[in-house]
């Protein structure tokens, strides 16, 4: 029985001593891939850093051209306002110059019959002038006729 228990000892002693020895294989892996990891850990620190530091130019860059673009937007609102205002004078030029041709078409239907009757009475007196230099024409043919006559007896 004695050599029972021995045995079962020595039999525990020995699972013991290959537990000790697998627990000390995994430690010594698990000592690797740590390592590992921290070697890792360091590049994504590094690689991090400058990340940030670019990020932090990036949005340096990003304010100034916001600062840029708020100034040229600014003057970009003077002068669509002066477009706007360019279209209201052009506006109210187009206004007037209505009123204006408005106002000479009335003139012109008004005075249309005036021009009317300037253009007849014009046609009169070069109709009376016409029969004026007709009759002076006869006239003097008449009186040439006359001469002629008397020269000729």
């Amino acid at each position: 029985m004695i050599i029972i228990l021995y045995l079962s000892v020595a039999l525990i002693a020995i699972a013991f001593l290959v537990l000790v020895i697998y627990v000390s294989k995994m430690l010594k892996s698990l000592q690797e891939t740590l390592k590992s990891v921290s070697k890792t850990l360091e590049g994504l620190e590094s690689q991090l850093e400058g990340v940030t530091s670019e990020t932090t130019t990036l949005l340096q860059k990003t304010n100034a051209i916001a600062d840029d673009l708020k100034y040229k937007s600014e003057s970009l609102n003077t002068v669509v306002d002066a477009v706007k205002d360019v279209g209201t004078t052009v506006s109210k030029f187009n206004g007037t110059l209505q009123n204006i041709t408005d106002s000479f078409d009335k003139q012109v239907e008004q005075s249309k019959e005036k021009v009317s009757q300037v253009i007849q009475w014009s046609n009169v007196i070069l109709e009376l002038k016409d029969k004026w230099k007709a009759k002076k024409q006869e006239k003097d043919r008449v009186s040439s006729g006359e001469s002629v006559r008397v020269r000729s007896r």
